[in-house]
């Protein structure tokens, strides 16, 4: 590796950095100085082109803090020009974006560019005609040191990059970072995926699979912009602090157009203000309620009992009772949604209307179906054969009304499920209604049974191991015609009704044929820290494989008695703030309160999960409920039976356990005055 003062060659790539960002500058005020005001037809189009171009403008922000480019690549020959002997081959510096100077040429490639990829695939066994791959080492902007590799030269060994390693390990304050500089081959296969494919990534802690499902939303924003501009994207987190945490990476890669929503957002019909008993949870999450309620929404339509009779000028039409049973038994039968089902419904009788007009030798056109579908008597039809229901009084009924209930949940749900998921009080209205996220969901299906929800082109589904079945159909109707990217870690599930197996939820979500990938080398946790985790594999998820570090540094990692309580909690947290990087104090969340006190008086700052961090207050308090997905330096993880007791279940309190014992990125406390679990023996 290299550094300043020792290698003319550094300066040379300093040089090509200041271009670079001149280069970028000039592209920025370009797109600032464009005049508008002759070039559109409306205030509409001028209002358009001005999101555009403010847009652009702030896609081409230089961030003074983030490298401009991390690496280089020599290339043998011109890369798409035939390989002939003495062919002149090319540099090209890879980037975050792609940067031009004023004649068009590129003097940064986008890492997501297919010239780019051999940066991340190219090795001594499969060099991809790179003769040279350099990696640059940077502290804040400023590029301090690179690092070469031949990849031609036999003579040469095959080493691990220090920059690569420090990179990896480099201390983490405040939110989440891009990864694009470190990304591994098995993640740059699953990153450059196709869009026309869904993939599932099974991934332990610390192997980047939410970092790489956020580079495969920015790489197939690249590769499949426009249709992706029409389509929409969207990441689905857990909670708003992960949300909160992963919000800067897509940005940082030029980014900035992808929504981002927890599941409740997307079900977010009703104000919830309730919640549930676990048993009550997990049957509201169960798939079987979706056909409850289809049956209880469709039990809403009733056979005809009489004709409808049009009255037009001196005419009256009839359409026999038995013509509208046909037709209501074509449409059930059609397997089409509710809603659109009952605005064909009068068109059908008008058309039948149609039929006996021209039999009579009159000739009616569009106008006259039309009026015909709006005459008070087929509406008056309509609506007593085929009624509007709203979604959520449609759920409030199922919930409160045990006949209503009964019915059609019958062979479905057992009379012990059907007590369970009925409420004790009944509400006198969907507005007074208590709503619990598992009802959210339900009303959601229903709307969806009405009416269909519209679909994105591709989503982003991370910790995904915690859906209900239900949930994953929510979310699996937001991409029946895109696809997506599910991201978990089965040994990391939390609730009630974590996932089983990844078969199973690609069933529920609509996308079976998902390919499952695995993650198993670990970036982030050190060794010692991940194999003590690993203990509790076998009683979380038996067949997973454990994490393996590629770390070269083991990490810092100690079990202490806590005799003094608190105080010795707040100790070892004064202790990992004296090291530089961020620090997470993780506890059961009914110790959170105690151990806010202790920091408070011992005049030591603190925020909550989803706050920024600052050089100046760098702990984390953390309750375990929320762990999941975060990351920090250091960790103290306090009591953990007590993680384990706060569970509804043990297997769900040791993998919660499993969770907070896999934050730390550096170095692990675990602090505890009873004993610890036996399954860490």
């Amino acid at each position: 590796m290299s550094t300043p003062g020792h290698d003319d060659p550094l300066s040379k790539e300093r040089s090509h950095l200041a271009a670079s960002r001149s280069a970028l500058r000039a592209m920025r005020e370009d797109v600032e100085s464009l005049d508008i005001t002759d070039v559109t037809a409306n205030w509409v189009n001028a209002a358009v082109l001005e999101a555009q171009i403010e847009q652009r403008i702030k896609a081409l922000a230089d961030l003074s803090g983030t490298p401009l480019f991390f690496g280089r690549l020599d290339y043998l020959h011109a890369p798409g020009a035939e390989q002939a002997e003495g062919g002149e081959g090319e540099r090209f510096y890879v980037g975050r974006r792609h940067v031009h100077d004023a004649d068009g040429d590129p003097m940064v490639i986008d890492w997501r560019a297919s010239v780019s990829q051999p940066f991340y695939r190219a090795s001594k066994k499969d060099p991809q005609d790179v003769s040279l791959r350099r990696r640059f080492g940077y502290t804040g902007g400023d590029l301090t040191a690179y690092e070469d590799e031949h990849l031609l030269d036999p003579a040469e060994a095959a080493t691990t990059s220090r920059l690569l390693q420090q990179e990896i390990e480099r201390p983490r304050v405040g939110p989440m970072r891009d990864i694009v500089a470190t990304i591994q081959p098995e993640q740059d296969e699953i990153v450059r995926a196709g869009l026309a494919g869904s993939v599932c990534v099974q991934g332990g802690p610390g192997t980047g699979k939410t970092a790489v499902g956020l580079h495969r939303v920015a790489y197939l924003l690249y590769a499949h912009r426009e249709r992706l501009a029409r389509t929409g994207t969207l990441v689905i987190g857990p909670n708003r602090s992960f949300l909160h945490y992963i919000e800067q990476v897509l940005p940082a890669l030029g980014e900035l157009t992808v929504r981002q929503a927890t599941v409740d957002d997307l079900v977010a019909h009703v104000e919830v203000r309730g919640t549930d008993e676990a048993t009550t949870a997990v049957i509201k999450g169960d798939a079987r309620m979706a056909e409850v309620l289809r049956r209880a929404l469709y039990s809403h339509v009733v056979p005809p009992t009489e004709g409808v009779v049009v009255v037009r000028g001196s005419r009256r039409w009839r359409v026999p009772v038995y013509e509208l049973e046909e037709i209501v038994r074509e449409l059930l039968a059609r397997d089409i949604r509710y809603g659109a089902a009952r605005e064909a419904l009068p068109q059908r009788i008008a058309h039948a209307v149609l039929v006996q007009m021209e039999r009579a030798g009159e000739a009616p056109d569009d106008r006259v179906q039309n009026a015909v579908a709006r005459n008070a008597a087929v509406k008056a039809l309509v609506k007593s054969v085929w009624p509007q229901v709203d979604p959520a009084r449609l759920v409030l009924r199922l919930l409160t009304d045990a006949d209503f209930l009964a019915e059609h949940a019958e062979g479905v749900l057992t009379g012990d499920e059907q007590k369970a998921v009925l409420w004790v009080k009944p509400a006198r209205s969907v507005k007074s209604a208590r709503w619990s996220p598992a009802d959210a969901v339900l009303i959601d299906e229903a709307t969806d049974l009405i009416e269909r929800t519209h679909s994105l082109g591709h989503l982003v589904l991370d910790e995904a191991q915690d859906l209900s079945p239900m949930q994953y159909r929510a979310v699996g109707r937001r991409c029946t015609t895109g696809s997506a990217t599910v991201l978990g870690d089965l040994a990391q599930g939390t609730t009630p009704w974590a996932t089983r197996s990844w078969e199973e939820a690609l069933g529920h979500l609509g996308k079976g044929e998902a390919v499952v990938e695995e993650l198993t080398a670990g970036f982030r946790v050190p060794t010692d820290v991940i194999a003590y985790a690993s203990r509790l594999l076998p009683h979380i998820a038996p067949g997973l494989t454990p994490v393996a570090s590629i770390r070269e540094n083991p990490g810092f990692f100690d079990i202490r008695t806590a005799d003094a309580g608190p105080a010795d909690v707040v100790a070892a947290c004064r202790e990992l703030l004296g090291r530089e990087g961020s620090v997470g104090l993780i506890a059961a969340d009914a110790r959170v309160p105690e151990l806010a006190a202790a920091l408070a008086a011992a005049g030591i700052g603190h925020v909550g999960p989803g706050e920024e961090t600052t050089h100046a207050t760098r702990l984390t308090l953390v309750p375990a409920s929320l762990a999941k997905g975060l990351e920090y330096d250091y960790v103290v993880l306090d009591e953990p039976q007590a993680v384990v007791d706060g569970e509804p279940d043990e297997r769900t309190g040791l993998r919660r356990l499993y969770v907070a014992l896999t934050r730390a990125v550096s170095g692990l406390v675990v602090t505890h005055t009873t004993g610890l679990p036996p399954q860490l023996a």
